[in-house]
Order: structure tokens, then sequence, then C-alpha cells
């Protein structure tokens, strides 16, 4: 099959240019980035002409866009997207309806959302891991880390909550209880349905309109947006500190001016060539979800797995469907489930040792790029 990647600076688009050649397809390439200053109509002009010029049997891209959709419905081409990132605003356009498309999202109840909704151009897929390439890296060296976290701390350009200014006290207490009652439960949310008291005090703090080819809601776009990234922010540095109080902990963020006792904060790490190397040699490594998504297994998950590490996460409803707890990745319920299961691990080498093997043999066997290929283009 010859295929157009609608490539931009996302994960996975060496890993899936891999599995593509893998699988015997072809495929050419497509730049795009709808923040480069380009309009909606240059883009579309620029790829029609690419489209009948190259005559692809399929356009794909990590992430959907509605501008590559009009333009693939116009051009009676398909158009395969895999989202990745949650939450994801665009999948509330309008042309999510368009008959071309193949959307996957990683997030099974945010599938059924759109199959309750009568909309079947959405499926669900979970996320995958190249264990290939993974695997070709396990031989370099680096320190070894007891337990490690990378991933935002959301304290960074992702905080739009502190963003807001003018909120009333009633909004502020309102904002405080429903947070700290969101914290304490896990496997639902319900956030976005509890914002219409305070709907108009959160627009005059922090002004934020659906888009115009949007279905998406205010209240939408303040719990995604905002809320649930502030709950995930103190739930990430909450546990991180109680961590700290027992263990040292290796932190790989954005925020380099975050501190605190027992906490050895690295700055970023490069996704290809750095982070597999802190997963695999890391005898736990953390998975905190971001609150916005609702059952998925996170990449960074399948990334874990993948590269031979030992995953301890919250528990995600979508693990049940591919892994089983305890044998291929383990989870806590609650910070002090959280601190027991860190302190039995370290304690228990050959029991977590023989966990990631599993992880690692599972993803290897039936959730590598190359398996998803398979679905997305069979289909």
């Amino acid at each position: 099959m010859k295929i157009l990647l609608i490539e931009w600076a996302s994960f996975g688009n060496e890993d899936i240019k891999e599995a593509f050649t893998a699988e015997g397809h072809t495929f050419s390439c497509f730049p795009f980035s709808n923040r480069d200053g380009r309009k909606d109509t240059e883009i579309a002009k620029e790829l029609s002409s690419v489209l009948r010029r190259d005559t692809p049997d399929v356009v794909y891209s990590f992430n959907y866009f509605p501008v590559i959709s009009q333009v693939c419905k116009t051009q009676d081409i398909k158009y395969i997207s895999w989202i990745y990132d949650s939450p994801y605003v665009m999948l509330y356009s309008y042309t999510a309806l368009n008959p071309c498309n193949v959307i996957y999202v990683f997030d099974r109840e945010l599938y059924l959302e759109f199959h309750r909704a009568g909309i079947h151009t959405v499926h669900y897929m979970p996320m995958a891991a190249n264990v290939e390439r993974l695997d070709r890296l396990s031989g370099q060296k680096v320190p070894l880390y007891d337990i490690s976290f990378i991933g935002s701390l959301y304290t960074e350009q992702h905080n739009f909550y502190d963003r807001m200014t003018g909120l009333s006290e009633y909004a502020k207490g309102y904002l405080e209880a429903l947070m700290a009652a969101q914290r304490k439960i896990q496997g639902y949310n319900f956030i976005q349905e509890s914002l219409s008291p305070i709907l108009d005090d959160l627009y005059q703090a922090l002004p934020m309109d659906p888009n115009p080819d949007g279905v998406e809601s205010r209240e939408y776009l303040y719990a995604q947006y905002v809320i649930n990234r502030k709950i995930t922010g103190l739930e990430r540095t909450d546990l991180i500190s109680a961590i700290t109080k027992r263990h040292t902990l290796d932190l790989f963020t954005h925020d380099a001016a975050f501190h605190m006792p027992n906490l050895r904060n690295h700055g970023t790490v490069s996704y290809y060539e750095q982070m597999p190397l802190v997963f695999r040699h890391s005898r736990i490594n953390l998975n905190i979800s971001l609150r916005s998504i609702k059952s998925g297994i996170p990449l960074r998950a399948f990334d874990i797995m993948g590269s031979g590490g030992f995953l301890l996460s919250n528990f995600q409803a979508d693990f049940l469907d591919a892994f089983t707890p305890g044998e291929d990745f383990v989870y806590y319920e609650s910070e002090e489930d959280l601190l027991q299961k860190i302190d039995y691990y370290l304690d228990h080498e050959d029991e977590r040792a023989a966990i990631a093997k599993n992880g690692h043999d599972k993803v290897a066997a039936a959730h590598t790029f190359r398996h998803r290929v398979r679905e997305m283009l069979n289909a």
C-alpha cells in the first residue's frame, strides 16, 4: 500500500515509518504543522497538489487534523489518524463526521462516548511500542535508578489554572472542594458535569471559547484543559513528595526548578535515545495518568513495558483488556498502597524482574507498531 504520512513533531514518527516499511508498504512524507503560520487554505492547496501528484492509497497522521480531513474528503481518499494526546479538542470538530475518516483513540471510554452518539468514524485502538528498536538500545549503560518518573508536573506552560484571575471566593471554594473530591476517586471523572454553577466565573477569570468548527462545550474546555491538569499536577507533586520521604526518586521533567529532599531532578530526556534507557534501568517506573484520560493506557506505559522496565501505575480500566495485574505490571489504588508496593518490589528483586520481563514480552507479542499498522491498514 502507498501511504502519505502527515509528518509533524509527534512522538512515534520513526516507529510508524519503520512499521510501514517492515509490513511491506511504501510511504512519502508531507511536512506539516498547524502552528507554522500557514492558513488552512494554503495547507489544503499544497496537500491537494501532493495527493494528485503522488496518488497514495491512504493518508495517515498521528492525531487528527480537520484541514487534512477536508482535503481527503474532497479528493475521496481515506484518512487514518491515531490520536495519542488527551484531551484532544480537534476530535470534536464537525469534520470528524467526514466519511473519509478512520479515527483511532487509545481510550475505550472516549470511543464509547462517540459510539453512543452514533458517530462511527471513531474507533478504539490502544497505543503501542517499537520493541525491536527498544531492544536494540538495551545494551547501552546508564545509572541504575530505584524509582523514576518521566512526565510533566503541569507547573509549566500547561498550567492554565494558575492563570485565572478574579475568581470569586465562592468559585474558589467550589473548585477546591471539587478537586479534593475528584482526587479521592479513580476510574470515574465528574469534573466536566459539575462545572455549570461556576461556569460564568470561570469564563470571567480565563475566557475560553469553543472552536468555530467544533461541538465541544465550555465545560469540556475548562474541565479537560484547566482543572484536570491542575488535579494531575497536584497529584503527581503530592505522590512524589510522599515517596521522597522514604526513598530517593529520580525525576525527568520540563520544570528544572522543581526540587525537594531526596529528589534528583534531571530535567528532560530525549524520547528516542534516553527515555527507554531510563525505563529499562530503573527498578520501578511510575505512571501517574493525566486525569483527562478516562480508561486508556497512556503511551508512557507501553514505552515502559516495551523497554523492559517494571511498571507501577495508577489503575486504568483498559489495562485489563491486554495485561494481567501482578503478572505484567502492577497498579496502586491509593498513596498508601503505592508506598507499600514500592517498598515490596524494591525488596523482591526476582519478582520485580519477572513482572518486567512478562510485560515486555506481552507488548512484543501483540502491541507493537507493526501490529497496529496491520490492524489499521487491513481494516
